[in-house]
């Protein structure tokens, strides 16, 4: 496949071109189903995912600590309703020995659902990839379970160093200059950490989902562009939740699951919107172009 080596040249050229291809191919696509299905199958896993990785650090590090510390993290995911989702982990935290080996596969298998159709929406959305090659069936399988240990590594190091600011805080002593605490540097620094791991998370699911090699500047620049978005959505959504929805209304006992559905709607648009970016830039001066601009 031949490649135009004036990408950047054409994309500034014509930017308008370029974002009609991009809204173009995402509707060809069929992106806003993509994002659906996606945002489904992210609420079947999100609560047995945080579920599993609490259970697995609690052997180690103290529950209290990593129930504040996942509280944080699902905000991100889910603004407003973070505490919905963390009463729900917690009944699991207290009782999973009662689960058994069943359910823990059983919740297992749910854990990795999210990733799994994340991964199908990428190769719709790159699928000039995946016809000139197609992935192995067991890199497939494998995926969803090293983005769970990823994010409990993640999730690991993050209470790990909110333990030793706090230990920090206690003592009194300043490093660098500053006396940490958790009320004040220590929020900022889990705030900055958080939306460093979010730029982490989706600049390798840009770089891993999609068949075959991306330029990892390339996957950086759809990271950290995604996180931005989300991050002013998120805040939009919280606002708007508050303020001037009436979901509580209409929909009653069934609000707080419409929401989170809604939030993790917002977010895998913005998530397969930046792909299609990527995927509409790969195919300028290519064969594949005129497949983005179909109607």
């Amino acid at each position: 496949m031949s490649v135009s080596p004036h990408r950047i040249q054409q994309v500034l050229l014509d930017p308008l071109g370029f974002v009609r291809s991009v809204l173009s191919g995402f509707r060809a696509n069929q992106g806003f189903l993509l994002a659906g299905a996606v945002a489904y199958y992210t609420l079947l896993s999100i609560v047995p995912l945080f579920a599993l990785i609490l259970v697995v650090l609690s052997q180690v590090i103290e529950p209290q600590r990593l129930l504040d510390i996942t509280q944080g993290y699902l905000a991100l995911v889910a603004p407003g309703k973070a505490p919905a989702l963390m009463a729900q982990i917690e009944i699991f935290l207290v009782n999973w020995k009662l689960v058994g080996i069943v359910g823990l596969a059983v919740m297992l298998f749910f854990s990795s659902l999210a990733f799994t159709v994340l991964e199908n929406a990428m190769s719709v959305i790159f699928h000039h990839r995946v016809t000139i090659r197609r992935r192995h069936f067991l890199i497939s399988a494998v995926l969803p379970y090293f983005y769970m240990l990823l994010l409990t590594v993640g999730l690991l190091v993050v209470t790990v160093v909110s333990g030793g600011l706090d230990a920090m805080a206690k003592t009194g002593e300043p490093v660098f200059g500053f006396h940490w605490t958790l009320s004040g540097h220590g929020t900022t620094f889990m705030y900055i950490a958080g939306l460093l791991g979010e730029v982490l998370l989706l600049t390798s699911l840009y770089l891993v989902m999609p068949v075959g090699r991306l330029a990892w500047h390339h996957a950086l620049a759809g990271g950290v562009t995604a996180a931005l978005l989300w991050e002013l959505t998120r805040h939009f959504l919280v606002w708007y939740f508050s303020t001037l929805s009436f979901v509580n209304v209409i929909y009653g006992t069934l609000a707080t699951a419409v929401v989170i559905l809604l939030s993790l709607e917002a977010a895998a648009l913005i998530l397969l919107l930046g792909a299609q970016v990527i995927a509409s830039y790969e195919r300028i001066g290519t064969t594949a172009d005129d497949e983005g601009l179909r109607t």
